[in-house]
């Protein structure tokens, strides 16, 4: 069931799905069969039915989805089972991400695919879920109290697919006052605050080393393309085109400027900051410099 490639003609509007009853007859049996393909992503087999029972219920008709109305839903399901296997149940999530971009390469993968990164925000009303906090949330545009993501997408003349993502912990999740909320949240000890770029350079260095989604082009907004980490990251993975959103008022120049360490003090404390070396040409912003790039450099 995927959409009809896509032909320059087309342009970049969202394939259309043409769904008749024929086309959902052995959905079921269909199903079992992916989901089959992640059974070596847990210890038992109790929690690769469980798997299987959620995926019923996410894809019926109840207007509530969560473990209750799911299991009463699915044949043979329990609640404790759903529940456990929502909260408790481990999995091998390297094994999972390895299985699921195998997936995605064999039905759509292509030399000249796209790699997309967003940053969308989940409004929360609750003070419980891991990394909820009032910020800037991208899905409504404003502040608001939720958790934020940071996504990589796939794409390709055959269809799109969700390859990985990321929970961003805001800064304020790492002070003392939130010690609790972390422990109840089981956010390990050994993880550190990472800011949105830095998380997608992560992911995007991920995927090159496994080496699974032949991809050409990767795009990704001005959130990233102000971010030294993220650049930093696309620098080091040659062989690609990126397209990244900055700022118009951007400073930049033609060459990376020089860079040295200034020394200070501050409450008795030792302390280096680097600061730039006046550069041979004056820094412009990327309004000017960008209209003075020839056509072909593009």
């Amino acid at each position: 069931m995927l959409p009809a490639c896509r032909t320059p003609g087309e342009g970049c509007s969202i394939p259309t799905f043409e769904v008749v009853p024929s086309d959902v007859e052995g959905f079921m049996d269909e199903l079992w069969e992916f989901q089959a393909a992640f059974h070596d992503c847990f210890a038992r087999s109790e929690p690769r039915a469980h798997c299987f029972d959620a995926m019923v219920g996410q894809g019926s008709r109840l207007e509530r989805k969560s473990s209750e109305p799911m299991a009463l839903h699915v044949e043979g399901g329990t609640l404790r089972g759903l529940q456990r296997f929502s909260s408790d149940v481990p999995w091998d999530e390297e094994q999972r991400l390895w299985n699921d971009h195998q997936l995605v390469a064999e039905a759509m993968g292509e030399p000249e695919g796209v790699l997309m990164f967003a940053e969308p925000g989940f409004v929360k009303k609750g003070p419980d879920s891991v990394g909820v906090a009032r910020q800037y949330c991208g899905t409504l545009g404003k502040g608001e109290n939720c958790q934020g993501g940071v996504f990589a997408g796939y794409a390709s003349q055959h269809g799109y697919a969700l390859v990985d993502q990321r929970l961003v912990l805001p800064e304020a999740w790492w002070t003392e006052a939130y010690t609790a909320r972390r422990t109840q949240g089981a956010v390990l000890p050994e993880w550190a605050f990472q800011s949105k770029p830095q998380l997608a350079a992560a992911m995007r260095q991920r995927l090159v080393r496994a080496g699974l989604l032949p991809f050409k082009y990767v795009v990704a907004d001005c959130l990233s393309g102000h971010s030294p980490d993220f650049l930093d990251a696309v620098d080091a993975c040659l062989g690609g085109t990126t397209f990244v959103a900055i700022p118009a008022d951007t400073r930049c120049g033609r060459q990376r400027p020089k860079t040295t360490e200034r020394a200070s003090q501050y409450k008795g404390e030792a302390r280096a900051k680097r600061v730039g070396v006046a550069p041979a040409q004056a820094a412009c912003t990327v309004a000017t410099w960008a209209p003075q790039v020839p056509a072909s450099r593009w």
